[in-house]
């Protein structure tokens, strides 16, 4: 039905009445923006220069002479479009001419030519080649190392899986019997501590094996341990990143530890049975729920040296339940390592939530698998400019730990007109807008050459 209704934005449209005045609505009015808030990240991104730096990573292989947008400008476009919530090649269309995403590109907003449209995003989504995605991921761990003013003391490397489901002929698109979906796992890592990307990596839709996984975890320490060799590097994950490769490789180096799930066996079963025992007899007993934590060693047969295990027991009305972790942090007791060592990965689910849902880095709709990585890598790049806004800016308000939803509706989310002037481009943003001083205080913070 929508569709069969005119295109025509002159149209008058007849509105209900207020007042006995009648009410008529067109789309004819002044061109304004409704995302002006992207200038508050367009400036922080002045500091970052994240988007240039990963734009030196593409390969332009375009005739120089026939080029009518720099790929930097393609990539800032792109960008700033998923973080105001426009994830699709196809919203480029509507929004080449918008006056504020112009600027961000580094164009002029009104005497400036119009930004790309979605055939030539497309051309650039299916360009980069596997160096270029190389590079861009190694610009990506460069960009969380320089986002330290000093070398830290210690960084947790929360790594998870997720899937993007798929709906064409995706390169390595697979079943996946446990989402009982075609799709990709597209791997995440952030620093635990403070929620910062690390990076992003496309797998095929099954789950990546444990030594494919250790030996990627092996090559990213390496590479941030040339930076910092005094910081302790901790992994954290689930039993599917319990790699005997990794703890075999860190068994000898002191500044690296693990801390990871481990599915349960018999043989852990048993080496727990005592603690299960004495839980089941107190809640026999009592008939309160009860949690108990045991520490012992094991080996399993793949694994050169033994570990340290720690089983919790937990039971209540819903029944028995025993979860396992695996680790080599010494010095913290068995609670405490539990609980507040390897249960705090759980905050990793908000992360993946932001980069995912809100900013919808699962909309994997290229053909070519490393188009969709370059897709990955993008959304990553929204990701650190909103997280280092809000990490950096928005500490001590109410969107200190506001998701990028809400980030985005009440900040970025305000209109703005903008005037090109012949010496200067004037921007007004309403007067009622409901984060006015706070985004007042961001453009003065900028102003004093903040970092």
């Amino acid at each position: 039905m929508i569709e069969k209704i005119s295109q025509n934005s002159s149209q008058q449209l007849t509105l209900f009445p207020v007042k006995n005045k009648d009410v008529s609505l067109s789309f004819t009015g002044q061109r304004i923006s409704s995302d002006g808030g992207l200038l508050l990240l367009r400036e922080l991104d002045n500091k970052l220069g994240l988007v240039e730096s990963i734009s030196t990573c593409i390969k332009d292989i375009r005739d120089h002479r026939y080029i009518d947008h720099e790929v930097q400008e393609l990539i800032a476009q792109r960008v700033y479009q998923i973080a105001a919530g426009y994830e699709d090649c196809n919203d480029s269309n509507a929004l080449r001419e918008d006056q504020v995403v112009k600027m961000c590109a580094g164009r002029l907003p009104q005497t400036g030519d119009d930004l790309a449209s979605q055939p030539t995003m497309s051309r650039l989504e299916n360009q980069a080649s596997r160096t270029d995605l190389f590079r861009m991921g190694i610009k990506l761990l460069d960009n969380f190392i320089d986002s330290y003013s000093r070398e830290p003391k210690v960084i947790i490397l929360d790594c998870d899986d997720t899937n993007t489901n798929t709906h064409g002929q995706q390169e390595l698109s697979l079943f996946n019997h446990y989402y009982d979906e075609h799709c990709y796992m597209p791997l995440h890592i952030y620093e635990g501590l403070s929620g910062k990307l690390i990076t992003t990596i496309l797998k095929p839709g099954r789950r990546s094996k444990q030594a494919e996984t250790g030996n990627l975890l092996i090559k990213i320490i390496k590479y941030l341990g040339q930076r910092w060799a005094n910081t302790t590097i901790i992994v954290r994950g689930d039993s599917h990143f319990t790699s005997g490769d990794l703890m075999d490789w860190c068994h000898d180096k002191e500044k690296v530890n693990f801390i990871t799930g481990l599915a349960g066996n018999t043989k852990l079963k048993e080496k727990a049975q005592v603690t299960i025992e004495s839980a089941e007899r107190e809640f026999e007993q009592y008939g309160k729920p009860v949690k108990r934590y045991h520490c012992f060693t094991y080996k399993a047969a793949s694994w050169k040296c033994s570990q340290r295990v720690i089983v919790k027991v937990e039971i209540n009305q819903m029944g028995t339940n025993i979860r396992y972790i695996v680790t080599d942090v010494t010095g913290f007791r068995t609670r405490d390592l539990y609980e507040k060592g390897y249960c705090a990965r759980g905050a990793m689910e908000l992360r993946i939530k932001d980069h995912k849902l809100y900013l919808k880095s699962d909309r994997a709709s290229c053909n070519k698998f490393s188009a969709n990585q370059f897709r990955l890598f993008l959304h990553s790049m929204a990701y650190v400019l909103i997280h280092t806004f809000q990490n950096e800016m928005l500490q001590g308000t109410e969107y200190a730990t506001a998701t990028f939803k809400t980030i985005r509706e009440k900040i970025i989310k305000t209109a703005a007109m903008v005037k090109e002037l012949k010496t200067r481009i004037k921007i007004e943003m309403p007067s009622s807008c409901i984060t006015k001083k706070l985004q007042m205080a961001c453009y003065d913070y900028f102003a004093l050459g903040h970092t």
